[in-house]
């Protein structure tokens, strides 16, 4: 899952231009930056969200908080880099931005130790924030590094099934903004699972996209996605929905708040979605794609950005 407006043979031009990445630039590149967004939004608008509701904001927790997000999502990226590979999911016919294990840039081994030191930096970070928060914490992180490993690992990995996208929504979504309220504010409120369903659905909406345009080589891989089980029209029609509904989400939490100025705020990232669904219903699967990757992750970094500012003020 890795939004990117950039085909694999771009990625490769600019790497051969400079010879071989430095270590520095070949990890970036590994851990995928351009995903991170996905993590970060839900954390920052449900502290922001806490803060609308009252709670002090403890800057050490948020930033703590963050710094976990980031590094689960940059483990889960860099274990399902190493595994695509070994599975044979990341062969010539990939049509997606380039991958360091298949490009030969770093071995499976190498992937993997990166992505467990990824996971105990998360774990370190964690020992901190269940310190602030207690065991509900401890659960919500347990769980969320439990996922990013069976996202790609073990037998039968989410990434191959029709559940990815329900990983993405419960943990790029749900657990991400209601932890992060609850450490904040020591309670758990339905707004926080809002506005966690809200930015989540979006992120689903990411891999949608990623799993649409790898239709042909997932069916030949043997790979079952929720874009396979579905087929493209409907995936087309989920796509809108996953995109749209989550306005509505938001207009029940500006209401709940009592706050119009968060609605009135999200209007930008609802035109902005709407010319997206209706540029998707018209998309063939395939390269082409990438682009519209990069720019529905860029949706749900607007969202996001525009209703935290929105409790802020």
């Amino acid at each position: 899952m890795s939004p990117t407006g950039e085909t694999r043979t771009a990625d490769a031009t600019r790497l051969s231009a400079n010879g071989r990445p430095s270590r520095l630039a070949l990890w970036w590149l590994a851990i995928r930056p351009r995903t991170l967004s996905l993590s970060a939004m839900p954390v920052l608008a449900g502290s922001a969200l806490a803060w609308k509701e009252g709670a002090p904001l403890v800057w050490a927790t948020l930033l703590v908080a963050l710094f976990c997000a980031l590094a689960i999502q940059a483990g889960t990226n860099l274990y399902n880099d190493a595994h695509d590979f070994l599975r044979g999911n990341d062969g010539p016919a990939r049509v997606g931005p380039m991958r360091v294990t298949a490009a030969g840039l770093a071995t499976p081994a190498q992937v993997k130790r990166a992505a467990s030191i990824a996971f105990a930096l998360a774990f370190a970070g964690g020992i901190f924030l269940v310190w602030a928060g207690g065991w509900p914490i401890l659960a919500i992180g347990l769980a969320s590094l439990a996922a990013g490993w069976a996202y790609s690992g073990g037998p039968r990995p989410l990434s191959h099934t029709a559940f990815g996208e329900v990983f993405v929504l419960a943990f790029f979504g749900v657990a991400a903004a209601a932890g992060s309220h609850y450490l904040q504010s020591g309670a758990w409120a339905p707004s926080a699972v809002v506005l966690g369903l809200a930015l989540g659905l979006q992120a689903a909406a990411v891999l949608l996209v990623n799993n649409v345009r790898d239709l042909e080589a997932d069916r030949l891989a043997g790979r079952r996605t929720l874009a396979a089980a579905l087929g493209l029209a409907r995936s087309r029609g989920l796509y809108a929905v996953l995109m749209l509904a989550p306005f509505a989400l938001v207009a029940w939490l500006a209401w709940q708040l009592g706050a119009a100025i968060v609605l009135l705020a999200s209007l930008p990232a609802l035109a902005w979605c709407v010319v997206l669904a209706l540029g998707f219903a018209k998309l063939p699967p395939g390269a082409q794609m990438n682009r519209q990757l990069a720019r529905t992750a860029q949706a749900q970094v607007l969202l996001g950005a525009l209703l935290s500012a929105a409790m802020l003020v």
